[in-house]
């Protein structure tokens, strides 16, 4: 099965600040994955091509990445996700620019169920996740939708029970927003 899963915000911020963000991936000063409510991006190094790691079951190497601009990551498991993921930061105008997040690939065997029926769901709450992260970085108000009741019953289930605040703030976000580090 083909799939094509895209999410995207536009922020009032230059693309430099947003280039940033995407820049902070899987680093002590994450600004954009979700960190308190979702399983950490980790990465054996910083990030760069070639460097591997994920979140969660999911597994994944950095296929290309443009600093500022652009990271995509190719898909090494689960069994059954052939593609990639990333972020890509857009100019919309002189004072904004998109952020969006687009994950291309071909399910087959288990996958063919397990995307729409547990990966799917995760997957868009936790980057709803990520781009309200985003929006609280450049200071922005983040538009946080809720998970619903069947991401929040899969969220138990995977935590053993823990399922966590939906957005919380990043640590260093804290900081950033009071301008102090």
């Amino acid at each position: 099965m083909k799939v094509i899963n895209i999410h995207e915000r536009e922020l009032q911020a230059p693309c430099e600040r947003i280039g940033a963000l995407v820049d902070s991936l899987s680093s002590p000063q994450d600004a954009l994955w979700p960190l308190r409510s979702w399983p950490r991006m980790k990465l054996d190094r910083p990030l760069s091509i070639g460097a591997t790691g994920g979140h969660g079951p999911i597994r994944y190497i950095v296929e290309s990445y443009t600093p500022g601009m652009a990271v995509s990551f190719r898909f090494t498991s689960p069994k059954g996700f052939n593609g990639h993921h990333g972020y890509a930061v857009v100019r919309s105008s002189d004072q904004s620019c998109v952020l969006r997040h687009t994950l291309e690939m071909t399910t087959h065997g288990p996958a063919l169920i397990a995307w729409p029926l547990v990966f799917r769901p995760l997957h868009d709450a936790l980057l709803d996740d990520s781009l309200a992260v985003a929006q609280a970085s450049l200071g922005l108000t983040p538009r946080v939708r809720t998970w619903s009741p069947w991401v929040r019953l899969l969220r138990r289930l995977v935590s053993g029970g823990r399922a966590g605040p939906q957005v919380a703030p990043n640590p260093t976000l804290q900081r950033t927003a009071s301008g102090g580090r």
